[in-house]
């Protein structure tokens, strides 16, 4: 796939899935004033990647959250394993750390086979954090803090009801989701 291939499938997910199903309640309003910054990584090997996290860790500490308030570090072929990746996580933790930036800058995972410890692979819920290639979600935590706050409710309330809106979904509704042109 192209770097644009990789983009467009990359933002019609945020679209129909973040966005459209309401899993992210502040990612609509970031995403219409263009301040989601959406990188495609071609790194081929993870110290080369490791790089570019370096550097997009940087950049977003460096912008005002009016220019970037996130970044999406997209990398299509590195991690086709979701175990090899979510391994990786507490690589990304350690750089977040080297980069004093805890507590500053959070990392959401999202991967094609995402598996929240204790579900079936085939667990519905999983889909919330399912994306068409593995993505390093970079936010700013006050920006997290400010959009839980306004959003009357907090982090662990939206997990909860995201989880509600897969169940309600379903399997057939989520591959609808997809097949709609």
């Amino acid at each position: 796939m192209t770097d644009d291939e990789i983009l467009i499938r990359t933002r019609e997910w945020v679209e129909k899935a973040v966005i459209g199903l309401n899993l992210c309640p502040f990612a609509r309003a970031v995403w219409v004033k263009d301040q989601v910054r959406v990188v495609v990584s071609r790194a081929r090997h993870v110290d080369a990647f490791l790089d570019e996290l370096d550097r997009e860790l940087d950049l977003l500490a460096g912008t005002p959250a009016e220019q970037i308030d996130t970044t999406l570090l997209v990398h299509p072929t590195l991690f086709p394993d979701f175990e090899v990746f979510n391994d990786f996580l507490g690589i990304v933790d350690d750089v977040v750390v080297e980069h004093d930036l805890e507590g500053v800058i959070q990392v959401a995972p999202f991967h094609p086979q995402f598996r929240f410890e204790g579900t079936e692979a085939d667990d519905i819920t999983n889909a919330t954090n399912r994306s068409p290639f593995p993505i390093l979600h970079l936010l700013r935590e006050d920006s997290v803090e400010r959009a839980v706050a306004t959003d009357a409710g907090d982090a662990d309330a939206i997990v909860e009801r995201n989880m509600q809106t897969l169940r309600d979904l379903g399997h057939e509704g989520w591959s609808r989701l997809w097949n709609k042109s």
